[in-house]
């Protein structure tokens, strides 16, 4: 399936899982901001679809990133966030949520299995108790070491200050 047809809106979202599901597919959701994709968030994505046979991933809208992250966030669009994610092969569909955590959306697509980074534990897991109490699992997978959105960002800034740089090179 063609990337830009794995971000969906969330009735589309919900109607799909719905299909997998029956289909006797498990359907696992995980979510994040995934502001600048780095290997640590592939390795995370990748440990997230091996939990089950669809991976959809619940992306943190421009709004919502802003309020928990800070107004200098985010550094990419949420239409670019969702672009790069769907175009992963470990992922199945894409759909943004503008609240600060994704409790409607997880109660509203159902999946089988919610999974979050290891620095969380299960009982405070958003949308934990929604999905073992339909008989879902829980899962958290641990991070790939040193690797984070913040660090990426502080390097950067780092590296620009340290060549006094006010050209942008572009890529």
């Amino acid at each position: 399936m063609s990337s830009d047809k794995k971000i969906v809106k969330q009735t589309e979202a919900a109607a799909r899982i719905e299909k997998w599901q029956q289909e006797q597919l498990k359907v696992v959701f995980t979510n994040g901001c995934f502001d600048i994709l780095h290997a640590g968030h592939v390795q995370y994505l990748e440990q997230a679809r091996e939990a089950g046979d669809r991976l959809v991933i619940g992306v943190n809208t421009d709004a919502s990133v802003r309020r928990l992250k800070g107004e200098k966030r985010p550094v990419c669009s949420e239409t670019d966030r969702c672009r790069v994610l769907a175009a992963l092969g470990s992922v199945d569909a894409v759909v943004m949520f503008d609240e600060d955590t994704p409790l409607k959306l997880i109660e509203r697509l159902q999946p089988d299995v919610l999974v979050k980074g290891a620095d969380w534990s299960v009982d405070t897991i958003v949308g934990a108790d929604s999905v073992l109490a339909r008989g879902g699992e829980v899962k958290t997978i641990k991070f790939l070491e040193g690797r984070s959105t913040t660090g990426v960002i502080e390097r950067i800034i780092e590296a620009y200050c340290r060549s006094g740089s006010t050209e942008d090179g572009g890529d």
